[in-house]
């Protein structure tokens, strides 16, 4: 009797090795999981949104964002007992009231709070007085600022190309001056007390996009207010 060829383990179906890699990526979700019960609600949230975010099964197998953090917070993944929390909250709904949603960020990490805004919110082009427009943003700045007891840092950025003025000689005294604006502005105008408010120019040398695009560009012209947790 002739026997029948055994069949090789490459001809089978590959449907057991899907199989296998998705059971192994829920348990080490399941593990991931119980390792986080006695952290916080935001940061399982983070973790939670993250991996699906990432690990994309159903829409194309593994995938990986590359760079420091998998996903930036969103107000649905916010540590409710944090207390940034509700200012984080707060500046969310100006943005969406002034329409500066575009034009404003932020990031809440173990650090503090962080809001980016625009250059073009606040100023002029290649000028450092704050713009009438800014006005009812920096308003709102200093309602929140001056009902929370943490210090203040306000950063002045610049894009990499040069500047030559009698008032600027470089991007280190523009993007100085427009810090110092912002401060000048909380401390004159809505009396919030100077010792917790401090003032820095970085111009060119700490951008947070390559300078290789206009767009690129134009995200590094910015302020960032930095709201420090307290220690």
């Amino acid at each position: 009797m002739r026997k029948k060829p055994k069949r090789s383990s490459s001809s089978r179906g590959g449907w057991e090795v899907v199989y296998s890699g998705f059971v192994l990526i829920l348990l080490c979700f399941f593990i991931m999981l119980s390792s986080f019960a006695s952290i916080e609600e935001g940061r399982i949230g983070r973790f939670v949104k993250s991996f699906v975010n990432s690990v994309s099964i159903l829409s194309g197998g593994l995938k990986f964002e590359p760079g420091p953090r998998v996903m930036r917070q969103s107000s649905d993944i916010v540590d409710k007992e944090d207390d940034l929390a509700q200012i984080y909250a707060d500046i969310q709904s100006i943005r969406q009231q002034l329409r500066l949603k575009e034009k404003i960020d932020l990031d809440l990490s173990e650090k503090g709070l962080l809001v980016q805004i625009s250059d073009t919110a606040l100023f002029d082009a290649g000028v450092a007085d704050l713009s009438m427009e800014a006005i009812p943003l920096m308003k709102e700045i200093a309602r929140i600022v001056s009902n929370i007891p943490h210090p203040v840092r306000i950063e002045g950025h610049t894009d990499n190309i040069p500047i030559h003025t009698d008032r600027f000689p470089s991007n280190w005294e523009l993007s100085t001056a427009r810090a110092i604006s912002v401060l000048r502005y909380l401390i004159e105008k809505e009396q919030i007390p100077s010792e917790r408010l401090f003032a820095v120019g970085f111009g060119e040398y700490q951008p947070a996009f390559p300078n290789d695009t206009s767009e690129h560009r134009a995200r590094n012209r910015r302020v960032e207010i930095v709201i420090d947790r307290q220690t």
